[in-house]
């Protein structure tokens, strides 16, 4: 279904439903819920996804799951088409039980191009539903990547991050961090290991290159985001980007490259 509403198919008796979304730059969907676990794939543009536990930055070609039930705010950058896979918790039980953006192979785009002009109760016994049951497992089948900023749990480290999410750069001190939140060195690197799973350089660094992402989808210059980010350079810049996210900015980015290689790089 195309520019529809999945809450108008969210009771449909089928295990997948599919519906494919244009939004303008900078369009924002409010935190919402579905009753299914979507797989929010961006054709075109990049995503960003917010939930309590993190954020989400979803650059063409790939695509993040969302698990039923889960709040979440998205943000367009550039001009963005979706295709949006809903699907029964019953069929999910090969998908992951946290947010995850995933690889997507040739042959999901593909399927997720030909699902979206499938009616909503398609034939079980047909073509239609044969499509429908490859699709749901080539998505179980894709690797995960390292495109989220987790938020930590305690309030006065999540109030902190989620600040610096919106205005990353390189320059924000460990220890000015520490202050802010009421606590030693000691105990913010600690706790925030734990709680985020990352020593604070690599998430401040993950924060920044995704921000980047998002900006760069927009048409901002290599340029221009390093020195903003605080990179001494924009092939420092392109080198933490490389060596983090597997490939340079502007290959990353490019949707015609990723067509010609076969989406090597998910």
């Amino acid at each position: 279904m195309r520019n529809a509403r999945v809450t108008h198919y969210e009771d449909t008796p089928r295990d997948i439903v599919i519906t494919g979304n244009d939004y303008p730059p900078h369009y924002v969907l409010p935190r919402h819920a579905h009753k299914r676990g979507q797989l929010l794939y961006a054709a075109t543009g990049v995503v960003t996804v917010i939930t309590d536990e993190g954020s989400w930055v979803v650059p063409p070609r790939r695509a993040l799951w969302i698990p039923a039930g889960v709040a979440h705010e998205v943000r367009m950058s550039g001009v963005v088409s979706t295709r949006s896979a809903y699907v029964r918790n019953e069929a999910a039980t090969a998908l992951p039980v946290r947010c995850r953006v995933i690889g997507v192979s040739l042959l999901l785009h593909a399927l997720l191009l030909e699902a979206v002009d499938v009616p909503a109760e398609y034939a079980l016994d047909g073509r239609d539903g044969r499509v429908m049951a490859l699709l749901l497992d080539e998505i179980a089948a894709m690797p995960a990547l390292p495109l989220n900023t987790p938020l930590p749990r305690d309030p006065r480290l999540a109030r902190l991050c989620r600040a610096m999410i919106a205005a990353p750069a390189l320059e924000i001190d460990i220890d000015a961090m520490a202050h802010k939140a009421g606590m030693s060195r000691r105990s913010f690197t600690r706790l925030f290991r734990q709680q985020t799973g990352m020593s604070f350089s690599a998430w401040r660094q993950q924060a920044c290159l995704l921000a980047a992402l998002t900006r760069l989808a927009g048409g901002d210059s290599i340029t221009q985001v390093a020195v903003d980010l605080g990179y001494s350079s924009a092939s420092a810049f392109t080198a933490a980007f490389r060596r983090v996210l597997g490939a340079a900015p502007t290959r990353y980015l490019a949707a015609d490259e990723w067509l010609l290689r076969g989406a090597g790089d998910t």
